[in-house]
Protein backbone atom coordinates (compact mmCIF):
# COMPACT_ATOMS: atom_id res chain seq x y z
CA UNK A 1 0.00 0.00 0.00
CA UNK A 2 1.01 3.76 -1.38
CA UNK A 3 2.23 5.43 1.97
CA UNK A 4 0.27 9.10 2.32
CA UNK A 5 1.58 12.46 3.89
CA UNK A 6 0.34 15.79 4.56
CA UNK A 7 2.29 16.56 0.83
CA UNK A 8 0.11 13.93 -1.00
CA UNK A 9 1.25 10.04 -2.00
CA UNK A 10 4.84 8.61 -1.80
CA UNK A 11 5.43 6.75 -4.63
CA UNK A 12 8.05 3.56 -3.82
CA UNK A 13 11.32 4.26 -6.18
CA UNK A 14 11.20 1.40 -8.40
CA UNK A 15 7.66 3.16 -9.63
CA UNK A 16 9.57 6.70 -10.30
CA UNK A 17 10.10 6.43 -13.94
CA UNK A 18 7.10 7.51 -16.39
CA UNK A 19 5.25 5.37 -17.91
CA UNK A 20 6.09 5.25 -21.43
CA UNK A 21 3.75 7.30 -23.73
CA UNK A 22 3.04 7.21 -27.55
CA UNK A 23 1.05 9.04 -30.06
CA UNK A 24 -0.78 8.17 -33.49
CA UNK A 25 -1.91 11.14 -35.26
CA UNK A 26 -4.26 10.93 -38.70
CA UNK A 27 -4.22 13.91 -41.20
CA UNK A 28 -6.61 15.03 -44.34
CA UNK A 29 -4.55 15.57 -47.00
CA UNK A 30 -5.89 18.90 -49.01
CA UNK A 31 -5.13 20.19 -52.38
CA UNK A 32 -2.91 23.00 -51.76
CA UNK A 33 -4.86 25.08 -54.27
CA UNK A 34 -8.47 23.88 -54.18
CA UNK A 35 -8.18 22.97 -50.13
CA UNK A 36 -10.16 20.22 -50.83
CA UNK A 37 -9.29 16.48 -49.99
CA UNK A 38 -7.23 14.55 -52.43
CA UNK A 39 -6.15 10.88 -53.02
CA UNK A 40 -2.71 11.38 -53.06
CA UNK A 41 -1.52 9.30 -49.83
CA UNK A 42 0.99 6.64 -51.73
CA UNK A 43 3.15 9.30 -53.10
CA UNK A 44 3.16 11.37 -49.79
CA UNK A 45 3.55 8.60 -47.50
CA UNK A 46 6.53 7.24 -50.00
CA UNK A 47 8.30 11.04 -49.12
CA UNK A 48 7.24 10.85 -45.60
CA UNK A 49 9.40 7.83 -45.04
CA UNK A 50 12.39 9.10 -46.53
CA UNK A 51 12.57 12.30 -43.99
CA UNK A 52 11.04 10.52 -40.87
CA UNK A 53 11.83 7.08 -40.97
CA UNK A 54 9.46 3.67 -42.60
CA UNK A 55 7.70 3.49 -39.59
CA UNK A 56 6.82 6.60 -38.23
CA UNK A 57 4.60 7.00 -41.49
CA UNK A 58 1.43 4.90 -42.47
CA UNK A 59 -1.19 4.81 -45.37
CA UNK A 60 -4.94 4.71 -43.83
CA UNK A 61 -8.06 2.91 -45.35
CA UNK A 62 -8.38 5.91 -47.87
CA UNK A 63 -5.74 7.60 -50.05
CA UNK A 64 -6.31 10.85 -48.67
CA UNK A 65 -5.20 10.09 -45.19
CA UNK A 66 -1.66 10.14 -43.59
CA UNK A 67 -0.70 8.42 -39.95
CA UNK A 68 2.37 9.41 -38.00
CA UNK A 69 3.24 6.98 -35.55
CA UNK A 70 5.51 8.46 -32.74
CA UNK A 71 8.56 6.60 -31.05
CA UNK A 72 8.20 5.19 -27.77
CA UNK A 73 8.55 8.61 -25.32
CA UNK A 74 8.54 9.12 -21.42
CA UNK A 75 8.98 13.08 -20.67
CA UNK A 76 6.33 16.18 -21.99
CA UNK A 77 9.61 17.77 -23.94
CA UNK A 78 10.44 14.37 -25.88
CA UNK A 79 6.87 13.60 -27.05
CA UNK A 80 6.02 17.93 -27.59
CA UNK A 81 9.40 17.18 -30.08
CA UNK A 82 8.67 13.86 -31.46
CA UNK A 83 5.17 15.18 -32.49
CA UNK A 84 6.32 18.42 -33.93
CA UNK A 85 8.93 16.49 -35.79
CA UNK A 86 6.23 14.18 -37.29
CA UNK A 87 4.08 17.21 -38.31
CA UNK A 88 6.53 18.79 -39.61
CA UNK A 89 8.19 15.39 -41.69
CA UNK A 90 4.54 14.68 -43.05
CA UNK A 91 3.79 18.56 -44.03
CA UNK A 92 7.15 18.82 -46.28
CA UNK A 93 6.31 15.42 -47.50
CA UNK A 94 2.72 16.56 -48.47
CA UNK A 95 3.64 19.86 -49.68
CA UNK A 96 6.50 18.05 -52.76
CA UNK A 97 2.99 16.51 -53.89
CA UNK A 98 1.35 20.45 -53.84
CA UNK A 99 -0.47 18.83 -51.03
CA UNK A 100 -1.36 20.86 -47.09
CA UNK A 101 -1.18 18.27 -44.47
CA UNK A 102 -4.36 19.18 -42.14
CA UNK A 103 -5.35 17.89 -39.20
CA UNK A 104 -9.16 17.78 -38.90
CA UNK A 105 -11.24 14.89 -37.65
CA UNK A 106 -13.19 15.38 -41.36
CA UNK A 107 -12.07 16.57 -44.93
CA UNK A 108 -13.69 20.50 -44.07
CA UNK A 109 -14.11 20.13 -48.00
CA UNK A 110 -14.12 17.64 -50.84
CA UNK A 111 -15.17 14.73 -50.19
CA UNK A 112 -13.19 11.50 -48.65
CA UNK A 113 -15.10 8.50 -49.84
CA UNK A 114 -16.17 6.64 -52.03
CA UNK A 115 -12.19 6.35 -51.42
CA UNK A 116 -9.98 4.50 -53.65
CA UNK A 117 -8.76 2.22 -51.92
CA UNK A 118 -5.23 0.61 -50.81
CA UNK A 119 -4.39 -2.05 -53.06
CA UNK A 120 -3.75 -4.31 -50.24
CA UNK A 121 -5.71 -7.81 -49.26
CA UNK A 122 -6.87 -6.30 -46.06
CA UNK A 123 -8.56 -3.27 -47.72
CA UNK A 124 -10.23 -5.32 -50.04
CA UNK A 125 -11.07 -7.90 -47.78
CA UNK A 126 -12.89 -5.24 -45.48
CA UNK A 127 -14.85 -3.60 -48.58
CA UNK A 128 -16.25 -7.01 -49.48
CA UNK A 129 -17.29 -7.72 -46.21
CA UNK A 130 -18.73 -4.65 -44.66
CA UNK A 131 -19.65 -2.48 -47.71
CA UNK A 132 -20.45 1.04 -48.08
CA UNK A 133 -19.07 1.46 -44.29
CA UNK A 134 -15.97 2.39 -46.00
CA UNK A 135 -17.33 4.99 -48.14
CA UNK A 136 -16.62 7.82 -45.81
CA UNK A 137 -14.18 6.39 -43.82
CA UNK A 138 -11.37 9.15 -44.45
CA UNK A 139 -11.69 10.29 -40.85
CA UNK A 140 -8.68 11.26 -38.65
CA UNK A 141 -8.01 10.30 -35.27
CA UNK A 142 -5.58 10.46 -32.39
CA UNK A 143 -4.57 7.59 -30.63
CA UNK A 144 -2.58 7.18 -27.52
CA UNK A 145 -0.68 4.48 -26.04
CA UNK A 146 0.02 4.25 -22.55
CA UNK A 147 2.43 1.42 -20.96
CA UNK A 148 1.06 -1.48 -18.94
CA UNK A 149 2.99 -4.39 -19.43
CA UNK A 150 0.49 -6.39 -16.91
CA UNK A 151 -2.19 -7.87 -18.94
CA UNK A 152 -4.57 -8.56 -16.63
CA UNK A 153 -3.76 -4.91 -15.02
CA UNK A 154 -4.96 -3.73 -18.62
CA UNK A 155 -7.78 -5.03 -18.93
CA UNK A 156 -9.50 -4.29 -15.26
CA UNK A 157 -7.76 -0.91 -16.22
CA UNK A 158 -10.26 -0.68 -18.99
CA UNK A 159 -13.34 -0.66 -16.24
CA UNK A 160 -12.09 2.10 -14.73
CA UNK A 161 -11.50 4.19 -18.10
CA UNK A 162 -14.44 4.28 -20.11
CA UNK A 163 -16.29 6.10 -18.26
CA UNK A 164 -13.99 8.72 -18.57
CA UNK A 165 -14.21 8.19 -22.46
CA UNK A 166 -17.24 11.10 -23.55
CA UNK A 167 -15.67 13.65 -21.42
CA UNK A 168 -12.71 13.08 -23.27
CA UNK A 169 -14.22 13.14 -26.55
CA UNK A 170 -16.21 16.66 -25.50
CA UNK A 171 -12.60 17.99 -24.67
CA UNK A 172 -10.78 17.23 -28.25
CA UNK A 173 -13.77 17.50 -30.82
CA UNK A 174 -12.26 19.11 -33.85
CA UNK A 175 -14.27 18.15 -36.99
CA UNK A 176 -17.65 20.22 -37.27
CA UNK A 177 -17.12 21.12 -41.11
CA UNK A 178 -17.53 17.70 -43.37
CA UNK A 179 -17.49 18.14 -48.20
CA UNK A 180 -18.06 21.92 -47.37
CA UNK A 181 -21.28 21.94 -44.66
CA UNK A 182 -21.57 22.19 -41.25
CA UNK A 183 -22.63 18.78 -39.63
CA UNK A 184 -24.17 20.87 -36.56
CA UNK A 185 -21.79 18.61 -34.36
CA UNK A 186 -18.80 19.30 -32.86
CA UNK A 187 -16.90 15.91 -33.83
CA UNK A 188 -18.70 14.35 -36.56
CA UNK A 189 -15.55 11.61 -37.18
CA UNK A 190 -16.81 10.19 -33.84
CA UNK A 191 -20.68 9.77 -35.36
CA UNK A 192 -18.82 8.30 -39.11
CA UNK A 193 -16.67 6.21 -36.89
CA UNK A 194 -19.16 4.83 -34.07
CA UNK A 195 -20.92 2.95 -37.52
CA UNK A 196 -18.73 0.10 -37.33
CA UNK A 197 -20.17 -3.04 -35.82
CA UNK A 198 -17.12 -3.27 -33.10
CA UNK A 199 -16.87 -0.10 -32.70
CA UNK A 200 -17.42 2.32 -29.20
CA UNK A 201 -18.01 1.81 -26.21
CA UNK A 202 -15.92 -1.54 -24.33
CA UNK A 203 -18.18 -4.06 -22.86
CA UNK A 204 -17.33 -4.08 -18.76
CA UNK A 205 -14.35 -6.95 -18.97
CA UNK A 206 -13.90 -9.54 -16.26
CA UNK A 207 -10.68 -9.99 -16.51
CA UNK A 208 -8.29 -10.69 -19.28
CA UNK A 209 -10.07 -13.71 -20.47
CA UNK A 210 -13.21 -12.44 -20.92
CA UNK A 211 -11.61 -9.95 -22.70
CA UNK A 212 -10.00 -12.65 -25.04
CA UNK A 213 -13.44 -14.17 -25.09
CA UNK A 214 -15.42 -11.45 -26.34
CA UNK A 215 -12.57 -10.95 -29.14
CA UNK A 216 -12.52 -14.11 -30.35
CA UNK A 217 -16.65 -13.80 -30.32
CA UNK A 218 -16.31 -10.50 -32.06
CA UNK A 219 -14.08 -11.99 -34.95
CA UNK A 220 -15.81 -15.36 -35.20
CA UNK A 221 -19.48 -13.45 -36.06
CA UNK A 222 -17.54 -11.69 -38.68
CA UNK A 223 -18.09 -8.48 -36.98
CA UNK A 224 -14.30 -7.65 -36.70
CA UNK A 225 -12.06 -9.89 -39.31
CA UNK A 226 -9.28 -10.17 -36.47
CA UNK A 227 -8.28 -8.31 -32.94
CA UNK A 228 -6.92 -5.11 -34.51
CA UNK A 229 -10.59 -4.33 -35.76
CA UNK A 230 -11.60 -3.97 -32.36
CA UNK A 231 -12.44 -0.34 -32.20
CA UNK A 232 -13.07 0.41 -28.71
CA UNK A 233 -13.03 3.85 -27.71
CA UNK A 234 -10.42 2.41 -24.74
CA UNK A 235 -8.97 -1.07 -25.04
CA UNK A 236 -5.26 -2.95 -24.53
CA UNK A 237 -3.85 -2.99 -27.42
CA UNK A 238 -3.80 -5.89 -29.76
CA UNK A 239 -0.06 -5.94 -30.18
CA UNK A 240 1.86 -3.43 -27.83
CA UNK A 241 1.90 -3.61 -23.97
CA UNK A 242 -0.37 -0.41 -23.56
CA UNK A 243 -2.91 0.49 -22.95
CA UNK A 244 -4.45 2.58 -26.54
CA UNK A 245 -7.27 5.42 -25.80
CA UNK A 246 -8.82 6.05 -28.93
CA UNK A 247 -11.72 8.46 -28.32
CA UNK A 248 -10.11 11.49 -29.64
CA UNK A 249 -10.47 13.63 -32.89
CA UNK A 250 -7.00 14.51 -34.35
CA UNK A 251 -6.19 17.91 -32.59
CA UNK A 252 -5.36 21.07 -34.41
CA UNK A 253 -2.12 21.25 -32.70
CA UNK A 254 0.97 19.82 -30.98
CA UNK A 255 1.13 21.32 -27.70
CA UNK A 256 -2.77 20.11 -27.51
CA UNK A 257 -1.96 17.28 -28.62
CA UNK A 258 0.61 16.73 -26.11
CA UNK A 259 -0.99 18.00 -23.13
CA UNK A 260 -3.99 15.72 -23.93
CA UNK A 261 -1.30 12.23 -24.55
CA UNK A 262 0.00 13.55 -20.78
CA UNK A 263 -3.60 14.07 -19.50
CA UNK A 264 -4.44 10.50 -20.83
CA UNK A 265 -1.62 9.32 -19.26
CA UNK A 266 -2.54 10.88 -15.68
CA UNK A 267 -5.55 8.69 -16.03
CA UNK A 268 -4.06 5.19 -16.99
CA UNK A 269 -2.49 6.23 -14.37
CA UNK A 270 -4.69 6.47 -11.82
CA UNK A 271 -6.87 3.42 -13.62
CA UNK A 272 -3.84 1.11 -12.64
CA UNK A 273 -3.56 2.28 -9.06
CA UNK A 274 -7.11 1.99 -8.30
CA UNK A 275 -6.86 -1.70 -9.89
CA UNK A 276 -3.98 -2.48 -7.28
CA UNK A 277 -5.73 -0.96 -4.44
CA UNK A 278 -8.92 -3.08 -5.39
CA UNK A 279 -11.47 -0.22 -6.21
CA UNK A 280 -14.53 -0.99 -7.89
CA UNK A 281 -15.39 0.70 -11.04
CA UNK A 282 -18.70 1.64 -11.47
CA UNK A 283 -20.40 -0.40 -14.27
CA UNK A 284 -22.12 1.72 -16.02
CA UNK A 285 -24.46 0.78 -18.92
CA UNK A 286 -22.77 0.03 -22.13
CA UNK A 287 -25.65 2.04 -23.59
CA UNK A 288 -25.38 5.02 -21.51
CA UNK A 289 -21.66 5.26 -22.25
CA UNK A 290 -22.93 5.44 -26.00
CA UNK A 291 -25.04 8.07 -24.91
CA UNK A 292 -23.16 10.29 -23.26
CA UNK A 293 -20.66 10.21 -26.24
CA UNK A 294 -23.34 11.28 -28.88
CA UNK A 295 -23.69 14.02 -26.98
CA UNK A 296 -20.28 15.39 -26.48
CA UNK A 297 -19.84 14.36 -29.89
CA UNK A 298 -23.26 16.82 -30.67
CA UNK A 299 -21.76 20.08 -28.25
CA UNK A 300 -18.30 19.64 -27.16
CA UNK A 301 -16.86 20.92 -24.03
CA UNK A 302 -20.69 22.83 -23.53
CA UNK A 303 -23.53 21.11 -21.31
CA UNK A 304 -23.84 18.51 -19.06
CA UNK A 305 -22.79 14.85 -19.31
CA UNK A 306 -23.60 11.99 -17.52
CA UNK A 307 -21.05 11.10 -14.85
CA UNK A 308 -20.88 7.65 -16.25
CA UNK A 309 -17.57 7.42 -14.18
CA UNK A 310 -19.51 7.55 -11.28
CA UNK A 311 -22.15 4.87 -9.98
CA UNK A 312 -25.66 6.97 -10.62
CA UNK A 313 -24.42 8.53 -14.12
CA UNK A 314 -25.99 12.25 -12.91
CA UNK A 315 -26.06 14.98 -15.45
CA UNK A 316 -23.71 16.69 -14.61
CA UNK A 317 -21.78 20.68 -16.43
CA UNK A 318 -18.95 19.66 -18.21
CA UNK A 319 -16.78 21.76 -16.40
CA UNK A 320 -17.43 19.80 -13.12
CA UNK A 321 -16.19 17.10 -14.78
CA UNK A 322 -13.31 18.27 -15.65
CA UNK A 323 -13.07 19.66 -11.86
CA UNK A 324 -13.24 15.94 -10.75
CA UNK A 325 -11.05 14.09 -13.49
CA UNK A 326 -8.25 17.07 -12.00
CA UNK A 327 -8.73 15.75 -9.10
CA UNK A 328 -7.84 12.04 -10.34
CA UNK A 329 -4.79 12.77 -12.65
CA UNK A 330 -2.89 15.93 -10.69
CA UNK A 331 -0.99 13.93 -8.43
CA UNK A 332 0.15 11.65 -11.49
CA UNK A 333 0.56 14.69 -13.64
CA UNK A 334 2.66 16.52 -10.80
CA UNK A 335 4.68 13.56 -10.15
CA UNK A 336 6.33 13.97 -13.58
CA UNK A 337 6.12 17.56 -13.51
CA UNK A 338 3.09 17.76 -16.37
CA UNK A 339 0.76 19.44 -14.01
CA UNK A 340 0.77 23.05 -15.78
CA UNK A 341 1.13 22.23 -19.72
CA UNK A 342 -2.29 19.74 -18.75
CA UNK A 343 -4.04 22.31 -16.46
CA UNK A 344 -3.15 25.10 -18.90
CA UNK A 345 -4.95 23.24 -21.99
CA UNK A 346 -7.95 22.24 -19.86
CA UNK A 347 -8.28 26.19 -19.00
CA UNK A 348 -8.02 27.06 -22.79
CA UNK A 349 -10.82 24.68 -23.29
CA UNK A 350 -13.09 25.92 -21.07
CA UNK A 351 -12.30 29.47 -21.92
CA UNK A 352 -12.34 29.26 -25.98
CA UNK A 353 -13.46 25.72 -26.61
CA UNK A 354 -11.72 22.97 -28.69
CA UNK A 355 -10.77 22.98 -32.59
CA UNK A 356 -14.07 22.78 -33.45
CA UNK A 357 -14.99 26.16 -31.97
CA UNK A 358 -11.87 27.73 -33.51
CA UNK A 359 -12.56 25.82 -36.75
CA UNK A 360 -16.42 27.73 -36.47
CA UNK A 361 -15.01 30.95 -35.58
CA UNK A 362 -12.34 31.30 -38.40
CA UNK A 363 -15.37 30.69 -40.88
CA UNK A 364 -17.34 33.41 -39.65
CA UNK A 365 -13.91 35.44 -39.52
CA UNK A 366 -13.99 34.95 -43.24
CA UNK A 367 -17.89 35.30 -44.04
CA UNK A 368 -18.18 31.04 -44.69
CA UNK A 369 -14.90 31.12 -46.37
CA UNK A 370 -14.06 27.00 -45.32
CA UNK A 371 -10.86 27.28 -47.52
CA UNK A 372 -9.58 29.76 -44.87
CA UNK A 373 -10.42 26.82 -42.38
CA UNK A 374 -8.53 24.50 -44.10
CA UNK A 375 -5.50 27.09 -44.46
CA UNK A 376 -6.14 27.85 -40.33
CA UNK A 377 -5.51 24.10 -39.79
CA UNK A 378 -2.79 23.16 -42.33
CA UNK A 379 0.41 22.47 -40.50
CA UNK A 380 3.45 24.74 -41.06
CA UNK A 381 6.09 24.49 -43.21
CA UNK A 382 9.24 24.36 -41.34
CA UNK A 383 11.16 27.59 -41.54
Amino acid sequence: MTPVTAGGPVFPPEATAPPTVGVEEEFVLADRHSRSAVYRSLSVVRAARTHLGAPHATPELSQSQVETVSAVCRTAAELEAEILRLRAGAAVAAAEYDCLLVPSGTAVLGRTGPPPLLDQPRYLALARRFGPLVQEQGVNACHVHVGVTDREEAVEAVNHLRGWMPLLLALTANSPYSGGSDTGYASWRSMIWSRWPAAGPPPYLRGAAHYARVVDQLVATGAAMDPGMIYWHVRPSAHLPTIEVRIADVMPDAGITTAYALLVRGLVGHAVEAVRAGEYAPEAPDLLVRAACWQAARYGPTGTLPATHTRDCAATPVGRLVEELWKRVEPHLSRYGDDQCVGDWLSDVQLNGTGSARQRRVAEQYQGRLEAVVDDLAVELPG
